[in-house]
């Protein structure tokens, strides 16, 4: 199936030191995405225009003739493109970059398990991300599986976006659920994200009342949901679940504009900004209130406390 990438030593996606799988697609639509390369599901390219030094090596070695070069400069006929890949291959100034490759079950599980002891030593594994990797399900559960076979611990981030059966089915084969709840109101859901969240609330329900941890992750954005009372809301909600390890703020993340343009896509109306840190603190503070472990920055580190 399509991986967008596989980023080695990741301390950031659960426990330890981790491999994570970003597989390509996802289902939801927020605005304020920083990773719009892993929006839709099928390869792509990405043109960075000034990175191109005219070598003209795209020309020959596209097979549609997508790409031209005049003295108006160079120009990309995105609707000719297969992405294939091969002008990104030879493009050594990096301009054009593939997004997505398909790769097997057999594939990823030979590149993460070469870090095996790092996993082990560190407490580690496999974590699937995205995108949302159950927009892929029967490969997702299929590494999962395969990686629980090499006694790998494996960890799934979902947007829980989906029938609980898509999600049921991946539980037995995953030691750990990182799921997102973005805000509890459904309206403001629907008009940030393009979907309401009632299924996303029924199945993290659902999820507490299993035995697989769970660590819920709310993306916090100056303007959307950087709020007392959005994450209140959002902390009175879990504060009973028996299994959750802890709750996460994750800070908006500001590099993902020149993304659009690199994908042909339209870039968002809406000026996002990330939180100030003083913001963060309060918030964290708020949700500790409630009785629940929060992890959040502080400073150039994070760190997990209880109220």
């Amino acid at each position: 199936m399509t991986v967008s990438d596989i980023q080695r030593f990741s301390v950031h996606d659960g426990p330890g030191i981790r491999t994570t799988v970003f597989l390509k697609g996802c289902n939801l639509r927020c605005r304020w995405c920083h990773n719009p390369e892993m929006i839709r599901p099928g390869a792509e390219l990405q043109l960075f225009p000034d990175r191109c030094v005219g070598c003209g090596a795209c020309l020959t070695a596209c097979p549609k003739q997508a790409h031209t070069i005049t003295d108006g400069g160079r120009a990309f006929d995105r609707s000719l493109c297969v992405a294939c890949g091969a002008c990104a291959e030879g493009c050594y100034a990096h301009a054009l970059v593939l997004v997505g490759r398909e790769l097997t079950v057999e594939q990823v599980l030979k590149e993460v398990a070469a870090d095996r002891e790092f996993y082990d030593r560190s407490g580690g594994g496999v974590t699937l991300s995205g995108g949302e990797p159950l927009l892929q399900p029967e490969f997702a559960g299929e590494l999962l599986r395969a990686c629980k076979g090499q006694g790998i611990h494996t960890a799934i981030e979902t947007n829980l976006a989906w029938p609980w059966e898509r999600v049921e089915a991946v539980l037995p084969v995953t030691d750990l659920v990182l799921l997102d709840i973005k805000m509890m109101d459904a309206a403001a859901h629907r008009r940030w994200t393009g979907a309401g969240n009632e299924q996303v609330l029924e199945n993290a329900r659902k999820l507490s009342q299993t035995e697989v941890p769970i660590i819920v992750r709310t993306p916090v954005i100056a303007g959307v949901n950087a709020t007392a009372e959005d994450i209140g809301r959002i902390a009175d909600f879990i504060r009973a679940f028996g299994n959750l390890l802890y709750y996460e703020l994750l800070p908006y993340n500001p590099l993902g504009a020149g993304k659009y343009r690199s994908l042909g896509m339209e870039q968002p109306r809406e000026r996002f900004a990330r939180p100030d840190r003083q913001t963060l603190r309060a918030l964290a503070e708020e949700a500790r209130g409630r009785g629940i472990r929060v992890r959040c920055p502080d400073g150039d580190r994070c760190r997990v406390e209880a109220e």
